[in-house]
This record gives structure tokens, sequence and C-alpha cells, in this order.
């Protein structure tokens, strides 16, 4: 794209500069209309852009033959200019759809793995005080587009650290860790992820999904950590048709 856009601004340039000054050594002192350089670089910008105001044209063959070749690069150039504007955009808009986009918000909240328990989550967060207004950002490889468009959305792998840092996780205010269980052993995997964000995170407050809370390896973790049971959470989700995140955020809950 850039060299598209480096050989049409050439050739606009080229187009200028040899148009112009064709056209004011044929038109001055001949065309009425003519009077200063500056007339024909007006008449070059009308005719190239071809909105052809008619307030300066030329009357001379070689103006004329210029006028041409000025309108034919004009019209040239402007609609593969709006080509790669639109192609630009659209490119933008599908890599924050696909997930591919850098996130580039602040105090905000990720949401590592895109579970059944995470989405319960999402619906629900918007309930409590302490997380209002703040922005949200998935990260996961188990969809392909974004789930929420009203959120962020980084697609890959969370415990890949290209992935966190595409979703400002250096920057996150909260950060929920859920269990994926397509791996053998997910709470060795969910902890070797926390280690990851701990290394580009220091301040955030996190939740882990764990099944086994446990492990000996929980009594490694720094009081910023807040570990919750998956059995829990399953057994909010059975008995109450949704997870009951009251107790967890200390019931923070809007009026």
């Amino acid at each position: 794209m850039k060299s598209r856009i480096y050989f049409l601004t050439i050739l606009l340039l080229i187009s200028f500069i040899i148009n112009t000054v064709i056209f004011y050594y044929a038109e001055i002192g001949v065309n009425p209309h003519v009077h200063t350089y500056f007339d024909v670089v007006w008449w070059w910008t009308v005719s190239s852009t071809t909105v052809g105001y008619g307030d300066v044209y030329p009357v001379t063959v070689v103006g004329r033959f210029s006028a041409i070749i000025s309108i034919i690069v004009g019209v040239f150039f402007y609609t593969n200019i709006i080509t790669i504007i639109a192609e630009s955009v659209h490119v933008a808009f599908e890599k924050h759809i696909r997930g591919l986009a850098q996130v580039n918000c602040k105090n905000h909240i990720v949401i590592c793995e895109y579970t059944a328990f995470a989405d319960e989550l999402i619906q629900e967060i918007g309930k409590f005080e302490k997380f209002a207004g703040k922005e949200m950002v998935i990260v996961t490889d188990l969809v392909e587009t974004n789930p929420y468009p009203q959120h962020f959305f980084v697609r890959g792998v969370p415990i890949n650290p290209f992935n966190l840092k595409r979703a400002n996780i250096n920057y996150a205010d909260y950060i929920f860790v859920f269990s994926n269980i397509r791996f053998k052993d997910p709470d060795v995997k969910s902890l070797h992820l926390l280690s990851r964000i701990k290394k580009l995170n220091q301040h955030a407050k996190i939740y882990i999904e764990l099944e086994n809370p446990q492990d000996e390896l929980v009594d490694y973790l720094d009081p910023s950590v807040t570990v919750v049971e998956s059995r829990r959470l399953l057994e909010d989700l059975l008995k109450y048709k949704s997870i009951k995140f009251d107790i967890l955020f200390e019931g923070e809950k809007k009026s």
C-alpha cells in the first residue's frame, strides 16, 4: 500500500509541475484569465479534481492538451486514493472484529479465555460499582470473531505474552483468568498464565478460576490474587441459573 501511495504522489507531482509550466507558457499573454502563475495553479487544481469552475480555461491547443492530461491523471489519482482510504478503513475494522488490532485502553478489565463462566461474568459485571464505566478486553483463541462488539477482543492464546501486550494488560486494573478444560491439567495452565501476567502487571487485582483451589501452588500466590473454585461457579449456575458474583466482589453491586 505504501508503494502505491508513493507512486500516485509522484505521478500527481509530475503532472502538476509539467502541466502547470506548459499551461503557463502556452496561455500567458493569450488567455485573458491567466495573469500570474497562481492562476495556473488554481486552474490545475480545479481541473485535476474535475470540479471545473470555468473561471480559468485554456484557449490554446497546447493548453487544452495540458488540461486533458491533468484531468486524466487527476481522476486516476483521486479514485485510487479514495480506494486506498476505503481499503484501510475496512482493514482496520476487520482487525478489530477479528481480534488482530492493538488495544490502547487503560485502567480496563482483561478477561483471559472466553468460557461459559467468562460469558456469565461479561453479562453481569456491569452491575457492580467498581467495574462501572471500565472498558473490557477479551483475550482468547476459542472464538474467531468478537463475541461482544461493545468490548475489545484479542484473538490468540492468552499465555502468549504478545497477545497479552496487545490487550494492553500492563495498564489493566482487573484481570480474570478462566480455566480452559481443553488442557490435561487446566490449573497448571492457568497458574502458568498467571505468572506471565504478573511479569507484565504488578498492580492489577486478579481473579483466577481453579479446579482445585487447595493445590499447594496456591500458597505461593500474593494477596492481589483471588482464587475462585470452578465447582462453586458451576453450583451457582445450576442452582440459581446464574453465577452469584456478589460474594466474589464483596457485595459492591450497584443499587
